[in-house]
């Protein structure tokens, strides 16, 4: 049998093959238990000697070349099976989904923004952190009760997933020259065992930290004031209460009239007419001289505030879970 015959015919047979099953039968007849090929490499060994092994070598290249048409034949038919009739140009196309910034990340710039525009840098800190940045250097010392308070996520006796972005505090005032001046937020991941309507274990904080000479805690409340203002409007109001944080003394928490009644009281801020918001405080003087400053030549404050919190506040969210849980529907009122 004339083998380029086969060559030809089995690779027409394959071309015009319109369907998986025209395509199957192809194969069938030529490379089947009965098929063409498989009969001329079956009686190979009739051939004579000097005939074998040249027969031999074409009619393995004629199936390879037969099995690789047909595997791209069969792909090509499954996809145009997989897309379906015929594109109509003529019909007006599906709209696009359009990606939006997430709420957390949307409230962040503005917080940015806002606090840029009062003299704040920006800067950042690791999200893995040494026991010494995160506690001792900010007035935690081995066995302080306040640590039990954080509930950390430990990596090894001295590295733990960093509680609150304070840290950065010491960071920042290491790397700047002592007794240069500074005024930085350091937002960023935060990482604590809890898990409730109001808790999770990873959420964001922003820190702001100023420090320079004859800074008081007027000028605190000034410039947690003007946040206010700007994060909830012109009528927002902020008080202090006394608190205590180890790196700060005085300490205050600090609550903003509640966005809802606008400071009259109602359900959502249990008829106070306010709404906790954040900590605060004038940076200890041990906290001044573990990050390089001499707390007898300047002063400072430092506040954190949660990201979710604040977004919280702003948009009447009452479950911490709904920003982490990637409900299409939530994210796409913002």
């Amino acid at each position: 049998m004339d083998l380029n015959d086969i060559k030809t015919r089995a690779l027409k047979a394959v071309k015009e093959a319109r369907s998986l099953d025209d395509l199957e039968s192809a194969r069938r007849d030529f490379l089947g238990r009965k098929g063409d090929l498989t009969v001329v490499l079956r009686s190979l060994g009739h051939a004579s000697p000097e005939e074998r092994p040249r027969l031999g070598r074409e009619a393995n290249e004629i199936r390879g070349l037969l099995e690789e048409a047909i595997a791209r034949k069969t792909r090509s038919l499954k996809d145009e099976a997989s897309s379906g009739p015929p594109l109509d140009v003529t019909l007006p196309g599906d709209p696009p989904s359009l990606g939006r910034a997430h709420p957390l990340r949307t409230v962040l710039r503005e917080i940015e923004e806002i606090f840029m525009g009062l003299g704040f840098e920006v800067v950042e800190g690791p999200e893995v952190e040494f026991d010494y940045y995160n506690f001792v250097a900010l007035n935690f010392p081995k066995g302080h009760p306040a640590r039990d308070m954080q509930s950390s996520f430990k990596v090894s006796e001295e590295v733990l997933l960093r509680t609150h972005t304070s840290p950065v505090q010491i960071r920042v005032m290491e790397e700047r020259a002592p007794g240069t001046p500074l005024k930085v937020i350091a937002p960023g991941r935060v990482f604590r065992r809890d898990d409730d309507a109001t808790h999770s274990p990873m959420f964001h904080q922003i820190e702001g930290l100023a420090v320079g000479e004859g800074i008081t805690m007027g000028d605190l409340k000034g410039v947690l004031l003007a946040f206010a203002k700007r994060m909830y409007g012109e009528d927002a109001q902020v008080r202090f209460r006394p608190s205590y944080f180890p790196f700060t003394e005085p300490s205050a928490e600090v609550d903003i009239s509640c966005s809802v009644c606008m400071g009259k009281g109602c359900r959502t801020c249990g008829d106070t007419g306010w709404q906790e918001i954040l900590g605060s405080g004038m940076v200890h003087p041990q906290v001044l001289r573990n990050g390089g400053y001499d707390p007898e030549a300047v002063t400072g404050f430092a506040f954190g505030m949660g990201l979710e919190r604040v977004a919280m506040l702003k948009y009447g969210i009452d479950d911490l879970r709904l920003f982490f849980g990637n409900d299409m529907r939530f994210l796409a009122q913002f």
